[in-house]
């Protein structure tokens, strides 16, 4: 008898796992502790993945397979992945062991550690779902003094002949960046986002209750969208390439108050638990836009698999590269705490205000979002990174460490020296005015750098640059912003610092 463990983001029913039916094969699946405890996570990150396990469960089932699966409140589960599977395999009396290579580097040394206790043979095969091996970015920036990610996406764009055409880029272009930083003015219409068929969450939320699990945000079942199934996942997929493509990737970096998914696809949680594949996804993004081209621009397909095969590829290669000393990188040393507004919404701040008030009404907030409203205050502010990484690691639902971490620490807060950015993303006021209807209405003035009425993103921008200008003396691209920060008088930099550290010391005031 061979026990085949399967994690919670290992929901790829298209691995080669399944293709033949074996008896003497027992799978196991379980909703444990170890798993809901490690980090406070948002009330619908855990109902998303639980609701999503048992649905896998019953498709593992259906397809005529043995499948053991522990329920949290089951009275022989042991709340931790190696008892219980000590507990199947002296049930069945099991005589090898298998599991998929995890993605996060905690998991993989526990069940690396914990085969080695074994008195039954043991074996790791791959998870079957990306584009890339763990190794292959470490193997392709070999000898190079510095990573780049564009290099990285383009060999991947080659490898897959993805937008390519007689050897080059389809459209003559690499990269349509510039053409992905449109602010929404309210026009074109958004459609309302995909929303697969109910399923009985309620059930789910009253089982965290009832175990004590220790959750943050809210759950609004009426209006839940992660998806349970593959096949809502394939739906989800359709309806963005129908509904959202043409108008992605010029709104893709738009924020704006009444609108929390805008053009974005919100795959990301079917992704990350695999229930789809980068490379269907991408495949089928492109297919889409090769027939129907006459109303499809290639710069809305190219940000969209941009998105998938560079960054997401990408952090992964960075996260097996870099782990697990990458988990206490601090370059900058910032120590401060985390505002209490980050788990309330409670500032005067508009733009942090509704990037955080639907971070916990919904478990989502898209890239810019997170990178240039939430991490830009927080490395403005020179928040400690490691409560940083564990609040966006909960709060978000689709937050895997190996995804969420390199994308917190080095590309959020440059943590890791310039690792993943080559310069930090940091902005005042005016990138957060151009991007968004934020500072309509704010009780800040977004023009404004000291004053009660001072927009904080603005003091806190050049505190930051000249409280960590050694850091950034050598490195080209914060030249220019070193030179307006010398071209500041003395007198007005002490105000803007004055009124900085106001913020910082009492941050949940303003």
């Amino acid at each position: 008898m061979k026990v085949r463990l399967i994690l919670g983001d290992q929901l790829n029913l298209n691995h080669s796992w399944f293709d033949q039916i074996d008896d003497s094969v027992c799978y196991v699946m379980m909703e444990v502790r170890q798993e809901t405890d490690y980090v406070k996570h948002h009330l619908q990150k855990v109902v998303a993945f639980f609701n999503a396990m048992r649905h896998f469960k019953s498709a593992v089932e259906n397809k005529g397979h043995r499948i053991h699966y522990f329920k949290l409140d089951n009275p022989k589960n042991k709340q931790s992945i190696t008892e219980n599977l000590n507990q199947i395999i002296g049930q069945h009396e099991a005589t090898h062991f298998e599991y998929q290579f995890p993605d996060e580097y905690r998991l993989d040394l526990e069940l690396n550690q914990y085969c080695k206790t074994l008195s039954i043979s043991s074996s790791v095969i791959g998870s079957e779902h990306f584009m890339t091996s763990r190794l292959f970015l470490t193997e392709f920036f070999e000898g190079k003094k510095q990573l780049v990610m564009e290099f990285f996406y383009r060999r991947i764009r080659k490898d897959f002949n993805l937008l390519m055409k007689a050897g080059k880029p389809l459209g003559g272009l690499w990269n349509f960046d510039k053409n992905n930083r449109n602010k929404w003015k309210g026009e074109p219409a958004i459609p309302q986002p995909f929303k697969g068929a109910p399923t009985s969450i309620d059930a789910l939320e009253e089982l965290l209750k009832k175990q004590g699990v220790e959750t943050l945000g809210t759950l609004d079942s009426a209006n839940f969208l992660y998806p349970a199934t593959r096949e809502e996942a394939l739906l989800q997929l359709d309806y963005f390439n129908q509904h959202l493509l043409k108008y992605f990737g010029h709104y893709q970096d738009a924020m704006h108050t009444q609108e929390l998914n805008l053009f974005h696809s919100r795959l990301s949680f079917a992704l990350n638990t695999k229930m789809v594949s980068p490379l269907e996804v991408v495949n089928s993004v492109i297919d889409y836009y090769y027939n129907n081209e006459e109303t499809i621009e290639i710069s809305q397909v190219e940000g969209f698999v941009r998105q998938i095969i560079g960054w997401r590829e990408y952090m992964r290669g960075i996260y097996w590269r870099e782990m697990p000393n990458y988990a206490k990188k601090n370059v900058l040393d910032n120590q401060n705490s985390l505002p209490d507004f980050y788990w309330t919404a409670k500032t005067k701040m508009n733009c942090l205000h509704h990037s955080i008030q639907n971070s916990l009404d919904h478990a989502y907030a898209h890239h810019i979002q997170r990178l240039m409203i939430t991490g830009n205050f927080a490395l403005l502010a020179q928040i400690n990174p490691d409560e940083v990484d564990q609040w966006y690691l909960g709060v978000y639902a689709d937050a895997v460490e190996w995804v969420q971490m390199p994308n917190t620490r080095g590309m959020s807060q440059w943590a890791d020296g310039g690792i993943v950015a080559t310069k930090p993303y940091v902005s005042a006021a005016a990138y957060i005015h151009k991007m968004s209807n934020y500072c309509d209405g704010c009780q800040y003035d977004k023009k404004k750098r000291v004053g009660d009425d001072a927009c904080p993103f603005n003091s806190l921008y050049w505190n930051f640059l000249d409280d960590k200008k050694e850091h950034f003396e050598k490195n080209n691209r914060m030249a220019m912003m070193l030179r307006l920060l010398e071209k500041i008088p003395a007198a007005d930099l002490a105000e803007i610092k004055k009124r900085a550290y106001e913020i910082i010391n009492q941050p949940d005031a303003f």
